[in-house]
């Protein structure tokens, strides 16, 4: 709609002519001088930018006439020439001038020159009026004859550039690419020639006008080509279309179109490919395996498993172990080892012992057998389950050690016996016992000490049950029941003979109450268990070496001091002993024994109860604050 739109420069609106579509005419500017066209006043060329021209188009076509070297005055119109259909935004947009255009005309006809013809100018004017409606005068059709049917419905906005272009300045020309030689540089192509129409040629308004042959595309050069300037173009030449240089598909549909074919691929592509996959693949059955698994494990946790259960399990090994393992060790051992039921005289006991010969001889303590008394019972029962009576075949308090011997039993194994001087703090040792009489029990440690003086014993009060050992302190768990025992070294040999534990309860007698095992073991050394149970086999009974004092056991100074008179009244220093040829006399005191020091008088009997009889020793006397060394050879003594 254009009603009451105003006019360029400020002019009144102007009315519509007659039989037009919405479509206006623009008031042309009052130019001075200019000479009327065709008889309409105000008529005049406007000055039109000068662009390269378009290819030729083929013989027949319509073509444009050639704009005039220089602006000039305006000739007479042609009547009736209608060119052929056009795109309107072939020509820039100048203020219409009415009566330019023949009525029946789409505003998209250009005239067609004839001789005596318009300008380029003014058939730019003429080409770009209104469609429908501006003729010579309003109202009065140009040419006469229908007006052919427009390409496309009316715009009723008039939006260019389907209406009326409006009073804007005209388009910018549009670089088309270079051509590209085959050094690199781009050259733009030489525009062909367009054919001119002949005098007097009208083809008709419906005659389409052949796309011009176009080459395929190159690719445009780095930098643009600047524009050329207008250059006056001969009278005979066809104007040049600058919206054809507009089209945005001129280019595409020029070009060929080409069939893409197919892609080669390497070795090395194809490997990769082959890679990709693969991992591919394995990712993805890595993801779905852990989904599963998870599934199932959920499931199993949660519902216990599916049907029976199995418990994974080692299978069947070899029972042999290294020798010098405490399995091995124990192997060995526990076949020579019997645990001892011992009652009689209204009490009762269990102890270990172990075998010293094959005919049936067997070592243990003293304070084991002591319930049985001269008629109580001792049954012996083997690691094998097989039991046996037994008799005691000799004992001693002093040493707490006893031999009993078993009948009728054949293929006994005896255990070998060690030496308990090559014993050295820190070597591994087993114990075997019936702890709690828990027969067969093992266990295992070390050697913690060696020549530890100590005492056990003393119930009867009158120190007659009193035993005094140079033992061998171990950390093999030791407890009531393991008295009597084999300690072992790591070659199985018996090293010594579990006789007392020192028990954090209840004193350190093995039999004085039932606390258990607090690390601290005593052993027999076994060099003198074998005497003393050699001895008891021969005799039976033990000798002890002596040396003939007596001593003052409730001295609290340091060393061992001569007592002033003997236990039976006597004197101190027995007449003609081993003390009295040495020279000891009452009062002495003795610090040490073969250079060793020794702190009291139960310390002094276990170091000389450690040797044999007839063995010599080095004596360190004091007297009168007066030290000396004295010599002297062990004495013997009967066993109890």
């Amino acid at each position: 709609m254009n009603e009451g739109k105003p006019g360029p420069s400020g002019e009144e609106p102007t009315a519509r002519p007659e039989g037009s579509d919405g479509d206006f005419e623009l008031a042309r500017p009052d130019r001075a001088g200019a000479v009327p066209v065709d008889g309409h006043e105000g008529d005049h060329p406007l000055d039109r930018p000068r662009v390269p021209e378009r290819p030729a188009e083929p013989t027949g076509a319509s073509t444009r006439p050639e704009p005039p070297t220089t602006p000039s005055a305006p000739a007479p119109a042609a009547s009736g020439g209608i060119g052929p259909e056009a795109d309107p935004r072939d020509a820039p947009a100048p203020p219409s001038v009415p009566g330019a255009v023949a009525a029946g005309a789409d505003s998209s006809d250009v005239l067609a020159p004839a001789p005596g013809a318009i300008t380029e100018t003014a058939a730019s004017v003429l080409g770009n009026v209104g469609s429908a409606g501006s003729a010579a005068a309003p109202g009065v059709p140009v040419g006469g004859g229908e007006r052919p049917k427009p390409l496309h419905d009316p715009d009723p906005y008039s939006t260019p550039p389907y209406g009326e272009p409006g009073p804007w300045a005209p388009a910018p020309p549009v670089q088309h690419p270079a051509v590209t030689p085959a050094h690199g540089m781009a050259t733009a192509p030489p525009p062909p020639a367009a054919p001119t129409a002949s005098p007097g040629a009208h083809p008709g308004p419906s005659a389409p006008v052949p796309p011009a042959p176009v080459t395929a595309p190159v690719p445009p050069a780095p930098v643009a080509a600047p524009e050329p300037a207008p250059v006056a173009a001969p009278a005979d030449a066809a104007p040049a279309d600058p919206w054809g240089r507009y089209d945005p598909w001129a280019v595409a549909a020029a070009a060929p179109l080409q069939q893409a074919g197919p892609t080669v691929i390497d070795a090395k592509q194809r490997r990769g490919r082959a890679r990709r996959a693969v991992v591919g693949a394995a990712l993805v059955l890595a993801l779905v395996s852990g989904g599963i698994g998870g599934i199932v494990g959920t499931y199993l946790e949660r519902n216990g498993g599916v049907g029976t259960v199995e418990l994974p399990q080692a299978g069947q090994e070899a029972a042999g172990r290294d020798p010098d393992s405490v399995a091995g060790i124990a192997a060995q051992a526990l076949p020579s080892v019997v645990t001892l039921h011992v009652s009689g005289a209204g009490e009762a006991g269990t102890g270990t012992g172990f075998v010293l010969d094959a005919r049936g001889h067997i070592l243990t303590n003293n304070h084991v057998v002591e319930p049985a008394g001269d008629d109580g019972e001792i049954t012996v029962t083997f690691n094998s389950g097989d039991t046996a009576e037994a008799t005691v075949v000799g004992r001693d308090s002093g040493y707490d050690l006893a031999v009993v011997r078993v009948k009728g039993v054949s293929g006994l194994a005896p255990l070998p016996l060690g030496n308990s001087d090559n014993v050295r703090v820190g070597d591994p040792v087993v114990a075997i016992g019936a702890p709690f009489d828990l027969a067969g029990t093992v266990t295992s440690g070390i050697i913690s000490a060696r020549e530890r003086p100590i005492t056990a014993g003393g119930e009867k009060g009158d120190g007659s049950d009193v035993s005094y050992v140079d033992a061998l302190q171990t950390d093999a768990p030791i407890n009531p029941g393991n008295s009597g025992g084999p300690l072992l070294d790591a070659e199985a040999r018996v090293i010594g003979i579990n006789s007392a534990i020192r028990s954090a309860g209840s004193g350190a007698d093995l039999d004085g109450g039932q606390a258990g095992s607090i690390g601290l073991g005593f052993a027999i050394p076994i060099n003198q268990g074998k005497r003393v149970a050699e001895e008891l086999i021969n005799t039976g009974e033990a000798t002890h070496p002596v040396i003939g004092i007596t001593l003052d056991m409730d001295y609290s100074g340091d060393g061992a001091r001569v007592a002033a008179k003997g236990s039976d009244g006597g004197p101190a220093v027995t007449t003609g002993g081993p003390g009295a040829r040495a020279g000891i006399e009452s009062g002495d005191v003795i610090t040490e024994v073969d250079g060793r020091r020794v702190h009291s008088g139960e310390e002094l009997i276990v170091k000389t109860r450690a040797h044999r009889p007839g063995d010599r020793l080095e004596l360190t006397v004091e007297r009168d604050g007066k030290e000396r060394t004295v010599s002297l050879v062990l004495g013997s003594s009967g066993g109890g």
